[in-house]
């Protein structure tokens, strides 16, 4: 493998760690990236290029656990969260519930979504749909968040807040984007909503490689590999420079500010691709 050709792991983790945690797709902006400019499929193969695009988020998702660490261990029984109680208290049977939807519909339509929408033009449509979503949370959401920590959140709201995340599924769409967007409407704040969104990624995202990883593992060859670790390294990296400043961020701006740069973004895409 050239060296350029690492440089172009690098720019897309790059991407995915800067994205990761913005409601704006971080998969839809490396498969824009990689359409338009890298074109990875042409050296990786189709199946190897998607399968990175999904192992390369294992880097941001690392930089969760690296930065809520007291939250994650909180979950296994070998850290106390302050104010929490044996009735108010978030715990793994949440991620549980939250995972479940996203994790059965994605293990029934993996195959027709690697073949079917990794692609700029369906990245596009979730696009915009997804910040029509952002804006109508915005305006709806209670003036009231009646959800301002984990430990105040309810089974019943982490399940309907899964369902909702099943609409990421379609690239572009965002797992963020979808989450934070249901659970605003559900009464949870912003930062709430990121904090549950940032939780459930990190076994979805760990069960969504390790099963692209099997489906595609004749595909990758060993000069891949150092394509994969490479991205891996720099998602990580950008992910913990962005991480923090995201989570302060949305607690500022809302929503309503990244749909309109998904909207901005998907009209430069129909201008430069159909016009």
């Amino acid at each position: 493998m050239e060296f350029f050709d690492l440089i172009k792991a690098v720019i897309l983790g790059f991407v995915e760690g800067m994205t990761e945690f913005a409601p704006v797709s971080s998969t839809g902006h490396m498969i824009i990236v990689d359409d338009l400019w890298l074109k990875t499929k042409e050296f990786l193969g189709s199946g190897s290029a998607n399968t990175f695009k999904i192992v390369v988020q294992l880097g941001s998702i690392l930089a969760v656990v690296v930065v809520m660490w007291k939250r994650m261990l909180s979950l296994v029984g070998l850290y106390k969260i302050e104010g929490q109680t044996p009735s108010r208290k978030f715990n793994l049977g949440h991620v549980l519930v939250g995972i479940i939807p996203a994790g059965v519909f994605g293990v029934l339509f993996e195959d027709y979504i690697d073949e079917n929408l990794f692609f700029t033009s369906t990245v596009i449509v979730g696009l915009i749909v997804g910040a029509i979503l952002m804006i109508i949370a915005d305006k709806f959401a209670p003036k009231r968040p009646a959800v301002k920590t984990l430990d105040d959140l309810s089974y019943g709201k982490a399940f309907k807040i899964g369902l909702i995340q099943c609409l990421s599924l379609w690239p572009g769409f965002s797992r963020s984007g979808a989450t934070i967007s249901g659970g605003v409407l559900l009464g949870l704040d912003h930062k709430t909503a990121s904090d549950f969104t940032f939780i459930m990624a990190v076994p979805i995202m760990a069960g969504a490689s390790g099963l692209s990883l099997v489906k595609n593992w004749d595909q990758i060859n060993a000069d891949h590999f150092w394509f994969y670790i490479i991205g891996f390294i720099s998602a990580f990296v950008f992910a913990l420079i962005s991480i923090k400043f995201f989570l302060k961020l949305i607690s500022r701006i809302k929503l309503v500010p990244f749909a309109i740069y998904r909207i901005i973004l998907a009209v430069i895409l129909i201008i430069v691709i159909y016009l």
